[in-house]
C-alpha cells in the first residue's frame, strides 16, 4: 500500500484539478432548468469511472435523472462492495451569501468551496480516486467493486428503489459502502452505525364549506384551526413524550455498552445549545441528548397553516386547516404500522363538528442499524485508525438515508457509513466546503479499507 500512497501524494495537484472540474458542473436535480447540466454531470461521472479503470460503465436513463453504474469484478472468491453516492446537488440560494459563484471553486484555509464539495461530489470522488490509485499501481483490486451513483438523491431518490430491484439479481454484493455523512471533527473519524427512518404525513381538517366571517359565525361554528390545534396538542405530554398508545411498543432501549460508548464521546451539550441560540433543550425524560437524537422516535409538526396569514388583520373563520407531520423511526418500527397508529389516533380524537383527512406523503423509509461485531465494521475501524491516528467513533444519525434500508431490503446487506465531511462544511447552505487534508487522508483510508475487507 505504501507505493499506492506515494503515487497518491505525487498526484495531489492533478487530483484536486479533477475535483475542481467535477464541482464546476451545476447538477441541481430539483431545477428543471438544469436538466441538461445533470445529464452532462452523469456523463462526466461515467468518464471519471472509465478513467479510473472501471469496466462496464453505463449511464442508465430513468424517468428522471440518470443512474451511473461501473464495476470491476476481477477478484473471484473475494467480497463484492457496492459503493453508493450521488452526483446531484442542492440549489444554491441565497446566492448573495456566496463569497464566489457556487460553481466556481475557490480555495481558502485548506478548503475548497463550491456547491457539492462535501455533499456529495467530493466524497464520491474520494472513492473513485482510491480505486484508480490501486488499479494504476497494482493492475487489480483486492475486492470486487460496483459503483452506483445517482442523480436524484437531493429530490428523494424517486426512481432508485425500482432501479435497485431490477438489478439485484446481477449484483450479489456482500456489503454497501456510503460516504455521504460526517467526521466527528477534524482528524476525528466516525462511523455511523444507526440511522433513524422517516415518515411524512399530511393532515387536513375541514369545517364549513367556505370561509366565514368570524363576527357573524364565531362561537357558533367549530373553527378548523382551533380543532387542529387541539388535536396536535393531544400528541405529546409536557416532556415531549408521545401519548399515542402503542407508539413505543416496538422501541428497544439502547444497549448498555452503546450508552456507555456515547457517554464518552467528546460532546459538550452546552456548546450544542449555544450554537443553536438556546439555553436548554426539551424532550423525553430519562434519556441523554444523543440518545434522544439517535435512538428514540419522534413525532414533529413541520408546518401549520390556515385562514389569513398575510399582513394586517382579517376576521375569517377558515374552512380548512392544514398541518405537515413527520416521524423519525428507530429499528423495529414499521413505517406502515406507525402511519396507521397516528392516523387512527387523530381520527378517533377528531370532534364530530369537523372532518379530518390524514394521508402519507411519498418518500422516507425504514431505520437502519449495523451490529458492532460485524467484521466489515472492524475492518473500517482499523483503516480509519491507521490513517487518521485516532480511534474512529461509533455514532448515530438522527436523520435518514433511505437507500441504506433499501440495500438491506433488496440486497440483504449492511452498509458501512463512513463520512469525510466536517461538521462546519455548510452542506445545503452557501459557501459549502471540503477540507482538503481530510480529502487526501480519507482517500488513503479507503485504500486501506478495500485491502482489509
Amino acid at each position: 500500500m505504501e507505493a499506492i500512497f506515494r503515487a497518491l501524494r505525487d498526484a495531489c495537484a492533478a487530483r484536486q484539478e479533477q475535483l475542481e472540474a467535477y464541482l464546476r458542473l451545476p447538477s441541481i436535480s430539483s431545477d428543471p432548468r438544469h436538466k441538461g447540466d445533470v445529464a452532462e454531470c452523469a456523463r462526466f461521472t461515467a468518464h471519471l469511472l472509465q478513467q479510473a479503470g472501471l469496466e462496464q460503465v453505463v449511464v442508465h436513463p430513468t424517468p428522471g435523472h440518470p443512474v451511473v453504474v461501473g464495476s470491476w469484478r476481477g477478484a473471484p472468491g473475494r467480497p463484492t462492495v457496492l459503493i453508493y453516492g450521488h452526483y446531484d446537488v442542492q440549489p444554491v440560494d441565497p446566492l448573495d451569501q456566496w463569497v464566489q459563484g457556487p460553481f466556481v471553486p475557490r480555495y481558502h484555509d485548506q478548503r475548497i468551496f463550491a456547491r457539492g464539495a462535501t455533499d456529495d461530489k467530493g466524497q464520491v470522488l474520494m472513492h473513485i480516486q482510491a480505486v484508480a490509485a490501486i488499479l494504476r499501481e497494482t493492475g487489480g483490486l483486492p475486492v470486487n467493486v460496483i459503483f452506483l451513483l445517482e442523480g436524484e438523491e437531493e429530490i428523494g431518490s424517486p426512481h432508485l428503489p425500482a432501479f435497485i430491484q431490477s438489478h439485484r439479481a446481477e449484483w450479489a454484493v456482500d456489503l454497501a459502502l456510503v460516504s455521504d455523512s460526517y467526521m466527528w471533527a477534524e482528524n476525528r473519524p466516525a462511523i455511523t452505525t444507526l440511522l433513524r427512518g422517516l415518515v411524512l404525513l399530511d393532515v387536513v381538517v375541514t369545517g364549513p364549506k367556505r370561509d366565514l366571517h368570524s363576527g357573524s359565525f364565531g362561537g357558533a361554528v367549530a373553527n378548523p384551526l382551533e380543532m387542529l390545534a387541539r388535536l396536535l396538542a393531544s400528541l405529546k405530554d409536557d416532556t415531549g413524550t408521545v401519548r399515542i398508545p402503542g407508539f413505543y411498543d416496538a422501541v428497544s432501549p439502547p444497549a448498555a455498552a452503546l450508552r456507555a460508548h456515547w457517554a464518552q464521546l467528546p460532546f459538550d451539550e452546552g456548546d450544542y445549545w449555544h450554537a443553536l441560540g438556546l439555553s436548554q433543550g426539551w424532550g423525553e425524560v430519562g434519556y441523554s441528548l444523543l440518545e434522544r437524537l439517535w435512538m428514540r422516535p419522534t413525532l414533529e409538526i413541520n408546518g401549520l397553516w390556515g385562514g389569513h396569514t398575510g399582513p394586517g388583520g382579517k376576521t375569517v373563520l377558515p374552512s380548512l386547516a392544514h398541518a405537515k407531520l413527520s416521524m423519525r423511526l428507530v429499528p423495529d418500527q414499521d413505517p406502515d404500522a406507525m402511519v396507521a397508529l397516528v392516523k387512527g389516533h387523530l381520527l378517533a380524537m377528531a370532534p364530530p363538528q369537523v372532518t379530518i383527512e390524514v394521508s402519507r406523503i411519498p418518500g422516507g423509509g425504514c431505520a437502519a442499524s449495523v451490529p458492532h461485531d460485524w467484521p466489515m465494521l472492524q475492518a473500517a475501524r482499523r483503516a480509519l485508525r491507521e490513517s487518521f491516528q485516532h480511534e474512529p467513533l461509533l455514532i448515530g444519525e438522527g436523520s435518514s438515508i433511505p437507500v441504506v434500508a433499501d440495500f438491506k431490503k433488496w440486497l440483504g446487506v449492511h452498509t458501512l457509513l463512513i463520512g469525510f465531511g466536517l461538521p462546519d462544511a455548510n452542506a445545503h447552505a452557501p459557501n459549502e466546503s471540503l477540507h482538503l487534508p481530510t480529502f487526501h487522508t480519507g482517500i488513503e483510508s479507503l485504500v486501506r479499507l478495500l485491502h482489509y475487507l
